[in-house]
């Protein structure tokens, strides 16, 4: 599971003189956004988005942690903005992947158990890259990368139905040998 921000327009030369009401800034690294925030669950082993959600920019990543997950999964991998995930979601046979935020990683001084830290970050961090190839096609591949309506209904509604275009692009070699 994982959530990319998707720009809203910021100006404010409209009728209303306002930005959109239902969407909303929010800081990622040292810069801020301004927009909404598309969440998304993607199946570990095909890599096929399964679920989908649209909120403001500023709701946090692990609220919608159950809202993402479709219950059969035995591994869940997040990053650190999903950390606390397992105590929203109910764990029924889950295990909870959750990367550690950079700052605990540098603080642990015993040097063998840093690098066995890092190694185990690692190797989450390649399992955790397949979710961000579906936000790469949605971005690069269909350009979407502002919104193009007003409201989160209409664009939740869009983001969602691009991303099962998105499922498609990523199946598109095996669907076409499959004919």
């Amino acid at each position: 599971m994982d959530a990319t921000i998707i720009a809203a327009p910021p100006s404010t030369k409209n009728k209303g003189k306002s930005r959109d009401t239902e969407m909303h800034q929010t800081k990622n690294g040292n810069q801020w956004y301004f927009g909404m925030k598309a969440h998304i669950g993607v199946d570990e082993v095909t890599g096929q988005v399964h679920h989908v959600t649209s909120t403001a920019a500023n709701i946090a990543d692990v609220t919608e942690v159950p809202n993402l997950l479709h219950g059969k999964e035995r591994h869940v991998f997040g990053d650190a903005g999903y950390t606390g995930a397992q105590k929203r979601a109910s764990k029924r046979g889950r295990k909870f992947w959750i990367a550690a935020k950079r700052s605990v990683v540098k603080a642990i001084e015993d040097p063998k158990l840093r690098e066995i830290t890092e190694q185990l970050e690692h190797a989450k961090a390649s399992i955790r890259a397949a979710v961000e190839h579906p936000f790469r096609v949605l971005k690069r591949q269909f350009g979407y990368v502002k919104v193009r309506y007003k409201g989160l209904a209409k664009n939740g509604a869009q983001v969602t139905t691009l991303f099962a275009l998105v499922n498609l692009w990523m199946a598109r070699r095996a669907l076409l040998q499959a004919t």
